[in-house]
């Protein structure tokens, strides 16, 4: 049996009280919303003295931008799942699944669905570090339209003269390797997708939509539609 080194114990003793200052900061999350987050509050209720917890976190920010990270990669891990599990389904059938995946974990986490897609949290600026975690779910949607269009190809909508430019600065900058129509696509796509996510998480879809699963799924499949993949 190997013993653990001093260093490796301090590590691992210094994660386990950075993860419960963040499962407390969830907490405060879900009760008060991000806007009042308080590092003070979290450490009165881990029993801690305010100048311990900034070894961990340094201000209010900091600690809001670990909790973003882990839920940009919760979401992204959920994402990345569900398309690895439906790998010999359909490029259609496994966008789908990918959005439903987006939905279910939207639902079983709605307050840290809010902070990374609800209401801009004031004073706070996301630094660069959360564009890559922010990126996952895109990637893996991006994934399924190339795949589909280097295999049998994508059907195009035709994107105004007057868009033209923007669009292949789209296609070029952002997903390379598709069509300039395909990546004016998908924009709207992921905006429609995270669109009828938040309806239904934040009560809008009440006295609506009252079959929300199967509504949900033929939205996304008109989705996939929308961004050229045919359904079987």
């Amino acid at each position: 049996m190997t013993t653990p080194t001093p260093q490796g114990a301090r590590a691992r003793a210094r994660m386990e009280v950075a993860t419960a200052i963040k499962d407390e900061a969830r907490r405060q999350l879900a009760a008060e919303g991000a806007a009042k987050l308080s590092l003070r509050a979290v450490a009165r209720q881990l029993g801690m003295v305010s100048s311990a917890l900034y070894r961990y976190f340094p201000s209010r920010d900091d600690l809001l931008t670990a909790l973003i990270i882990d839920a940009y990669d919760s979401l992204g891990e959920a994402a990345e799942t569900a398309h690895a599990a439906a790998a010999d389904a359909a490029p259609a059938q496994r966008w789908v699944v990918v959005c439903e995946a987006v939905r279910g974990w939207a639902l079983a986490h709605p307050h840290e669905y809010a902070l990374i897609y609800g209401s801009p949290v004031p004073g706070y600026s996301a630094p660069e570090t959360t564009i890559p975690p922010a990126a996952r779910v895109a990637l893996v949607l991006i994934g399924i339209l190339r795949e589909a269009f280097e295999r049998r190809g994508l059907a195009r909508t035709p994107v105004p003269a007057e868009l033209g430019p923007e669009a292949r600065r789209m296609a070029d900058e952002l997903m390379p390797g598709l069509p300039p129509e395909v990546a004016v696509a998908m924009a709207a796509a992921w905006a429609q997708l995270f669109g009828l996510v938040g309806f239904e998480l934040f009560g809008q879809f009440k006295g609506v939509v009252e079959e929300r699963e199967r509504f949900f799924r033929h939205a996304a499949a008109q989705l996939a539609h929308g961004v050229g993949l045919v359904l079987p």
